[in-house]
């Protein structure tokens, strides 16, 4: 069965107190990535980011808002570079960063993260660079 995609708002809609965070996220993700896909999943409480709407296999983060924090997580984030230590979990191949204010996305080793995460997909998808 696939996914009920919805939109971003829904997201925000189901955790109103992460707005601004869930706003800087998003932006920082386009930035780093002009042409991304979002996919906003209510059902899965999420907003991901990618190559493509699949999100095992094309997608490479997403957003999880929680009552309390947020977690930037990585859908294949075992595998990312982490000189700072900020992953956590202990699953196969995912990992998230738990946030609770949008200042911490000036964090450059957040920033690396995603930009390692988008690299790893594009590799493993086969996807030509993006032009410079």
């Amino acid at each position: 069965m696939a996914d009920a995609v919805g939109t971003f708002a829904q997201i925000v809609a189901l955790a109103p107190q992460h707005e601004a965070l869930l706003d800087a996220l998003r932006a920082l993700a386009f930035a780093l990535h002009p042409d991304l896909v979002e996919v906003s999943r209510p059902g899965d409480r999420a907003v991901s980011w990618g190559w493509g709407p699949k999100k095992m296999s094309e997608a490479y983060a997403c957003a999880l808002p929680y009552r309390d924090h947020m977690n930037l997580a990585f859908y294949r984030g075992a595998e990312l570079p982490d000189p700072e230590g900020l992953l956590r979990g202990t699953g196969k191949a995912m990992r998230h960063v738990p946030l609770v204010g949008a200042d911490q996305l000036d964090d450059p080793a957040i920033r690396a993260l995603l930009v390692a995460a988008r690299e790893e997909r594009r590799l493993a998808l086969r996807l030509d660079a993006p032009a410079a």
